[in-house]
């Protein structure tokens, strides 16, 4: 019995500690800066998580399932994908920054929406999948068990996530810090933080 839990148990904990790697977190931090309310922030994260989990789920079906073993060449261009992603993400942040600089109540964003969490999951789905199902093929027999295996990573880095959005957001909401400029300031460094870790992200795969 424990023999097919612990690679079950393990899953989880990879999935949640997964969601807390560098590209991840610049990616989510800069989400979050535009969420007055902690739980909207939360949720991001879960959106962030989901749609992870959508990305790597479909690729390990395709993979797995599939055999479609021609996708292997090109993760490295998936992961110069997410970098470009990251860049465009501080870009588009600069300049919200500087078009409501002197009005920053319109710098946050007011609205419920998580589709822009979501799609960004997405997209970081893309650099996690390659190394994931590579790891899922190498240690779990049986499709069905690979698959279970990549859906319970995906709920520990939703789990993951959730946890780092909240505590990415604390700085954002109102009823715990309502300090503009210090929000101002940490604006600034999280786009600038995408754009130039995004760009290293890019070069590093394919300069």
């Amino acid at each position: 019995m424990m023999e097919a839990v612990m690679p079950m148990l393990f899953a989880t904990v990879v999935g949640f500690t997964h969601a807390f790697e560098a590209d991840h977190l610049v990616a989510v931090g800069n989400i979050v800066t535009k969420r007055e309310k902690l739980l909207l922030a939360i949720k991001d994260g879960i959106y962030w998580g989901l749609g992870h989990t959508s990305t790597i789920v479909l690729i390990g079906l395709l993979i797995i399932i599939g055999k479609a073993t021609f996708l292997d060449g090109y993760f490295v261009y998936f992961e110069a994908v997410v970098g470009g992603m990251l860049v465009l993400l501080g870009i588009h942040r600069l300049y919200q920054f500087y078009q409501h600089r002197n009005s920053p109540h319109h710098l946050m964003d007011h609205q419920h929406s998580h589709h822009l969490a979501y799609g960004v999951g997405l997209v970081h789905g893309l650099a996690g999948s390659g190394a994931m199902i590579l790891l899922v093929m190498s240690n779990i027999k049986g499709s069905m068990n690979s698959m279970i295996y990549l859906l319970l990573f995906g709920l520990g880095s939703v789990v993951g996530m959730l946890v780092a959005a909240g505590i990415l957001g604390l700085p954002f909401s109102k009823k715990v810090l309502d300090k503009p400029f210090f929000q101002w300031a940490l604006i600034l460094l999280s786009s600038l933080l995408c754009i130039f870790y995004g760009a290293y992200v890019i070069w590093e795969n394919i300069a």
